[in-house]
């Protein structure tokens, strides 16, 4: 369970107002006293997040949020970091203490808006002196079934998980799904670079040879300077070819004629966002202009490489194409604008940290903002030449 990365794990965010019980139910859920718990309004400063298995469920990550009514020096921050979670929210579990229910309210719309599920809990029901008649109050004003909780007795708490079990949408993705099936061979080409550390393997290529395993194919692995050898040393090509988005034109120069190609780019742009969408922001590239200006985002925050896809390799391919003058900003991180609308195209990398919520989310923003969005892998190739002879569905 711990080995599995957070951006496979379900979300699950509690929002509410400070003092709720936010922080208390975090350390009922996961059994440890992950975050810390005050009578002070605008203890949570910052969201505090905690990987656990839940029956059920499986892997998760529980997040616990500052108050959505944190009134301290610093509050506003705090509240635009909790509004910044819903971005990678699966599932949202809503607390309400009594009283007015403005702030849960604009929440709940916003979760609607973005088609995040939601579970809402009455807190502190272990103080409550009218339990029945605030309960009712409550459905009334949400509008939905309100669950009553106590997360210091633990009252109600075993109710609000299966309830988070239940809500959760029925969806199992494959990375590789409808590029191969059981007993095929897929021949993975992996460039061995400063950016893959010594002794392992980078995030994406794990996640694809293991799924590659459960789904009963043969993976065969190889570098880039060793895939003629490898090919060679099959008696017929392999089904599938996927390769590391840096050595498309190697990989093609060498792809037999039956084998079908793709990157783990592409692959991981289909499991975590919007293929299509991707496909279709790439044809912006026939609107860039020497004046233009490009975002390139990354999922991770790294130490650069000398050869660097998203800060090196990516910007002097598009300035080769449309000359030195290109402006291109490089963001890293959380750090995605909330205004696109400056530029004239996204570039994301192929989000492996990120859950398919959040890439989804920033797919989104892009698309309401009218601004075109794609991909590392999409738009390598489409500079290379050979997008149209790549596979991407």
């Amino acid at each position: 369970m711990q080995s599995t990365p957070s951006s496979e794990r379900v979300h699950i965010s509690i929002f509410g107002r400070c003092n709720a019980g936010k922080s208390t139910l975090v350390n009922r859920l996961t059994g440890q006293d992950v975050a810390i718990v005050s009578p002070i309004a605008g203890t949570t400063t910052d969201p505090v997040q905690k990987p656990m298995e839940i029956n059920g469920l499986g892997a998760a990550i529980i997040i616990d949020t500052p108050g959505l009514d944190d009134n301290t020096l610093l509050g506003g921050e705090r509240v635009a970091r909790s509004n910044k979670v819903l971005d990678r929210t699966d599932i949202a579990v809503i607390l309400l203490s009594e009283g007015d229910y403005t702030s849960e309210l604009r929440l709940m719309e916003e979760c609607r808006v973005r088609e995040i599920p939601v579970v809402v809990a009455l807190s502190h029901s272990d103080s409550i002196a009218d339990l029945d008649g605030a309960l009712k109050h409550a459905e009334e004003a949400v509008g939905q079934s309100v669950i009553a909780i106590s997360a210091l007795t633990g009252e109600g708490v075993e109710e609000l998980t299966k309830a988070i079990v239940a809500i959760r949408p029925a969806e199992e993705r494959y990375i590789t799904e409808g590029f191969c099936k059981a007993g095929d061979r897929v021949l993975l080409v992996m460039p061995q670079d400063k950016s893959a550390p010594k002794g392992r393997l980078i995030q994406p290529q794990v996640q694809t040879i293991r799924e590659l395993l459960d789904r009963g194919c043969i993976p065969i692995c190889c570098t880039p300077d060793r895939m003629a050898e490898a090919l060679a040393a099959l008696a017929t090509p392999p089904e599938l070819i996927i390769t590391d988005s840096q050595a498309f034109n190697e990989v093609y120069s060498l792809k037999p004629e039956a084998s079908t190609l793709t990157s783990f780019s592409i692959l991981f742009a289909r499991y975590k966002g919007d293929i299509r969408l991707f496909t279709e922001g790439v044809k912006a590239l026939k609107r860039l202009s020497p004046t233009s200006r490009i975002l390139i985002a990354e999922a991770c925050t790294h130490t650069p490489q000398n050869e660097d896809i998203g800060r090196v390799k990516l910007p002097r391919l598009l300035r080769k194409k449309f000359g030195e003058s290109l402006n291109i900003d490089i963001v890293g991180g959380a750090d995605y604008p909330e205004d696109l609308t400056p530029y004239d195209m996204v570039i994301h990398c192929g989000a492996c940290m990120f859950n398919r919520k959040h890439v989804l989310s920033r797919i989104e923003r892009a698309r309401k903002q009218g601004v075109a969005i794609t991909n590392y892998g999409v738009i390598l190739a489409a500079l290379t030449g050979i997008l149209e002879r790549v596979k991407t569905e």
